[in-house]
């Protein structure tokens, strides 16, 4: 699954949601000829094109460019959703949070059922702390039966409400599981969920079975290593834990507190 990374709001959630990139159609003509008569420019193809050049540059790193394509996309068809959904990742990406909100809302408004679109508002809603809000999107999003990862969503919900409703948490993860019995990011979060529950044998075994599916380890996976670990008493591969957060992520909330907790 593609990944749109934005400056969080709140941050513990948000690093552990998963944007859905917008599949947008290859590009089309923006104009028509027939014998020597030229048609009026297609506004509507134009804006096509310009909202894939634009998620295309959002996707490499080049949000100034990504931002002029989908602000031109708008303004050639203000009722072309994507355009819409697209620069709300722009502006997101750019920490302006009241734009961003404008355009997911009016995304929305244009296409209510769109599971793209619900999912990605969802997670910037609960970077910006609306987890109710956010949750629903969620939820709708995994239940589309046009959402080709809903078990993204799925996790997402789990994530957005891990901390203050961790009963709700469990629940939506092991939708996501019942929907994809693989899926990493619904592991590692039922990991955390257990070992926050101390109940650390089914905390390893989310992490061997998250290990095992090839999910991408995280500062936080390997917080959640150590800690498992040094519960269950296996003292040299708690260290090999925090060996690993330590070398691979050193500028981490985790390896800060790892640092501070062996100097203490």
């Amino acid at each position: 699954m593609n990944r749109v990374c934005i400056p969080p709001t709140h941050a513990l959630a948000v690093r552990c949601l998963a944007f859905c990139c917008l599949a947008l159609g290859a590009a089309a003509c923006v104009s028509t000829t027939t014998g020597r008569e030229q048609t009026e420019p297609d506004l509507s193809e134009a804006a096509r094109l310009n909202t894939q050049l634009g998620a295309d540059y959002l996707r490499t790193g080049k949000p100034e460019q990504a931002l002029e394509k989908l602000q031109k996309a708008v303004q050639q068809d203000p009722d072309y959703a994507p355009a819409r959904s697209t620069l709300a990742l722009v502006y997101a990406a750019r920490g302006d949070t009241a734009s961003a909100d404008e355009q997911f809302r009016k995304a929305v408004a244009l296409q209510p059922d769109n599971p793209q679109t619900l999912n990605n508002y969802g997670v910037f809603l609960c970077g910006a702390g609306r987890r109710e809000q956010a949750v629903g999107n969620f939820l709708r999003a995994a239940q589309s039966p046009d959402f080709q990862s809903p078990a993204a969503a799925w996790t997402n919900a789990g994530v957005c409400v891990r901390e203050d409703h961790p009963d709700d948490a469990e629940r939506y993860l092991r939708e996501a599981l019942r929907i994809s019995p693989n899926y990493p990011e619904a592991l590692a979060q039922l990991a955390w969920l257990s070992l926050k529950n101390k109940d650390y044998l089914r905390a390893r075994g989310f992490l061997q079975r998250f290990e095992q599916s090839g999910g991408r380890t995280t500062a936080e996976s390997l917080w959640v290593g150590a800690r498992t670990e040094e519960a269950l008493g296996d003292v040299a591969a708690a260290r090999r834990f925090e060996q690993r957060l330590l070398t691979e992520f050193p500028a981490s909330d985790e390896a800060t507190e790892l640092s501070r907790r062996n100097a203490s």
